[in-house]
């Protein structure tokens, strides 16, 4: 049956004009969007929806995402029980937060694809999901013992890493090439782990099967290193410097900052979200004090990438999804990006970071309905996506929030 969305305010993410307009969805595509007539319907046997004056936008994703929970997993939990973990955070950001899609960073036992695949047959109801399987890391590496890696060191190793990944139908391959902020003492950002033997095995044989490598770099030897061996995309880049935004225009690769990870501490909060987060995700003093020294030159590079014009899109690597997106969208604005800029990352620039552009990321006839109408337009103040009113997943609601809000 149609679905009919009327007397809504379309943010396309094409153009930054919203404009009133009635959306008609048929088979899980957008058939029609109508800017004569937004309150009318076609008189056929539709389901109508009186969006009333809410703004609707295209589905928000996450494109750095682990799926991460408000509180950590315990060691104990059975793998069945992880995965319904998963799969309900993953469900509560879309019914929740709006967010229609996602791109994994890591997760264990290969539950994104199956989830991913779950999701595409219609037997869940969650984001789309473009999967990487475990993240690669090497011994005294990054997070080298959490759930989420598959350490491996030598050549060999990670040319075997990389072909199980693939053999298990991820859509891209993580590669953790540097410390973190959130990390033991040995794992810190500074730090470039892989020898130039292990860069060279692990991207070369990605570039001869196809699969595009996500790299975690921190610093500026490490993005260089991801960039010229043909990463398609820079995960973090805390410190960079002016050759690593030549090399990303040059080599024309994403960049996906993750502004959560060193702007979210107690002595940097000042929004009342960003307070209540901080509130909720206590961490030990050491790891507030590196994200703090971190934050500055963080941002620094972030407003240079997007100064000069990088492929930028947006990605939380925090958790959990239905708040953490909207939080980093708050924190790009807070950073030097404009709310039209902070709506495209997280919408059209991320489903073409994950090959998708062609089917959902914009509201256009033909795109797949992946859309969110959220109370207030983002464009004059990016936070009211957090009021999210309606979601709809391949033309089908997933949520409706209205009448709780009416």
């Amino acid at each position: 049956m149609p679905l009919e969305l009327i007397n809504a305010i379309v943010i396309d993410a094409v153009q930054p004009v919203p404009r009133a307009g009635r959306v008609t969805v048929r088979d899980g595509r957008i058939e029609e969007i109508d800017y004569e007539r937004p309150g009318a319907t076609s008189g056929s046997d539709s389901t109508v929806l009186d969006l009333d004056g809410a703004y609707l936008i295209p589905g928000l994703w996450d494109a750095h995402s682990h799926l991460f929970p408000l509180a950590p997993r315990p060691a104990s939990l059975t793998l069945p029980a992880r995965t319904l973990d998963y799969a309900a955070i993953a469900s509560e950001g879309l019914r929740q937060g709006g967010v229609t899609g996602m791109r994994s960073a890591g997760m264990p036992a290969f539950i994104d694809v199956a989830l991913r695949e779950a999701a595409e047959s219609g037997r869940w109801v969650g984001p789309r999901i473009a999967a990487c399987g475990y993240f690669l890391t090497t011994t005294g590496g990054h997070l080298p013992r959490h759930e989420i890696a598959l350490v491996c060191d030598g050549p060999t190793e990670i040319v075997r890493a990389v072909r199980d990944q693939i053999e298990h139908r991820v859509d891209h391959i993580k590669l953790n090439l540097s410390g973190g902020i959130m990390g033991p003492f040995w794992d810190q950002p500074k730090h470039l782990y892989w020898l130039e033997e292990e860069l060279d095995a692990a991207f070369r044989l990605a570039r001869q099967r196809d699969y595009p490598v996500m790299a975690h770099a921190t610093n500026p030897a490490a993005v260089k290193a991801a960039l010229r061996l043909g990463a398609h995309s820079l995960e973090h880049g805390y410190a960079m410097d002016e050759e690593c935004i030549e090399l990303l225009l040059e080599k024309d690769a994403w960049y996906v900052p993750t502004l959560c990870i060193s702007h979210l501490t107690p002595s940097q909060a000042v929004s009342e979200f960003e307070r209540q987060w901080v509130t909720d995700h206590p961490l030990p003093a050491d790891l507030w004090d590196r994200a703090d020294a971190a934050a500055d030159e963080h941002r620094h590079w972030f407003r240079a990438a997007l100064q000069a014009g990088v492929k930028m899109a947006l990605g939380s690597d925090a958790g959990p999804q239905k708040d953490a997106v909207h939080q980093e969208m708050e924190l790009w604005v807070k950073s030097g990006a404009t709310p039209w800029q902070t709506l495209q990352a997280a919408t059209t620039h991320a489903a073409a970071l994950c090959g998708m552009s062609d089917r959902v990321g914009t509201i256009e006839a033909g795109k797949i309905a992946d859309l969110v109408a959220v109370r207030g337009n983002p464009l004059d103040d990016i936070n009211h996506v957090r009021a999210v009113d309606l979601v709809v997943k391949d033309g089908i609601v997933a949520a409706d929030h209205r009448a709780a809000d009416a």
